[in-house]
């Protein structure tokens, strides 16, 4: 099958793109001017280059392609609604779009388990309502979630929306090597007590959702929860990966409610100081890590066969390898 991905240049793509050429799949990747694609080109990965936000730049890349995996999006940047609007919401409707021209059979669209709210009370599945907390990562997710729901009701679009829970692994920047480095230097602490839900899930598990997604035929259409519903609580999470990289576990428990205000006052003084980058804490952050929050994936195993096969201990362990390694070897 010769396919597309778009974003496939991050921890989600690294994952995947393993997966499709140990398979035989031929895979081409979408990534933006001047962005390092070495380890791309290496693995003989033909690298196209292109912006969702631009849809001129799109058509060279995906003629010829069998399907579409958008992985796509903005997040964890400091940046105004406007970007990730562009990008999460705009830049999806482009890539669907230049595949409806294209005649592209499938497309696999990775969006969140942000798009359904935070804390609501209950496991969610696939039929609650999107209401994304309002910041700009769950608010465009949720749009680009319903830009593909409505061209596959009105416009045909052969498209499976996937919604992973957080996903985490070796090469993952943005939360595990995050969460580890405030653990080496004693500053991590615990929101609240601790026995709140993580919604996370191990990388290679993601791959397996967005593998059947691709794949199956009941999937066409259809949204799916692709996470481990076994999962660990906030003090599980700490203790098990401090553990893991010969550190100290937090013994220190912020309340949620004042920490919750010190990321809005911190939000608060970013913008009126125009700061470029993320305050040091965040709503966001702090709702993440403080809430608990669980998501049902029967809708998958029934439909599609999925079932996680990396425990989230055994994750921490091999994300942990990859933590380590890295930084005897200073990367």
């Amino acid at each position: 099958m010769e396919l597309l991905i778009t974003g496939g240049n991050g921890l989600l793509g690294h994952h995947l793109i393993e997966a499709l050429h140990s398979r035989g799949d031929r895979v081409r990747v979408l990534a933006l001017d001047g962005e390092e694609t070495r380890w791309l080109e290496d693995r003989s990965v033909p690298v196209f280059r292109g912006n969702v936000c631009q849809p001129d730049s799109l058509d060279q890349a995906i003629e010829g392609a069998d399907a579409v995996l958008h992985l796509a999006g903005m997040m964890g940047l400091w940046r105004p609604l406007q970007d990730y609007h562009d990008v999460n919401v705009s830049g999806t409707e482009n890539i669907c779009r230049a595949a409806l021209k294209a005649g592209v059979s499938r497309v696999v669209h990775v969006s969140s388990w942000t798009v359904y709210g935070m804390d609501l009370g209950e496991i969610c599945d696939e039929e609650f309502p999107l209401r994304p907390f309002p910041e700009p990562y769950a608010l465009t997710k949720a749009g680009g979630d319903e830009v593909v729901q409505r061209l596959i009701a009105d416009e045909g679009l052969g498209a499976v929306i996937v919604r992973p829970g957080t996903f985490f692994g070796p090469h993952d920047r943005l939360h595990f090597a995050r969460i580890a480095d405030r653990l080496a230097s004693r500053k991590a602490v615990v929101v609240g007590r601790g026995d709140n839900a993580l919604p996370f899930v191990y990388v290679t598990d993601v791959v397996q959702g967005l593998l059947l997604a691709l794949d199956h035929p009941a999937a066409m259409g259809q949204a799916f929860n692709i996470t481990n519903d076994q999962p660990l609580t906030q003090q599980e999470f700490m203790e098990l990966t401090a553990s893991e990289i010969g550190a100290q576990a937090p013994r220190i428990h912020v309340p949620y409610v004042p920490l919750y205000a010190a990321g809005y006052a911190a939000e608060r003084l970013a913008g009126a100081i125009r700061l470029h980058r993320q305050p040091p804490v965040t709503r966001l952050g702090v709702k993440l890590f403080g809430t608990d929050n669980r998501h049902s994936i029967d809708k998958a195993r029934r439909l599609l066969g999925f079932e996680p096969r990396v425990t989230l201990p055994e994750g921490i362990r091999l994300a942990a390898d990859w933590y380590l390694h890295r930084q005897s070897v200073g990367a």
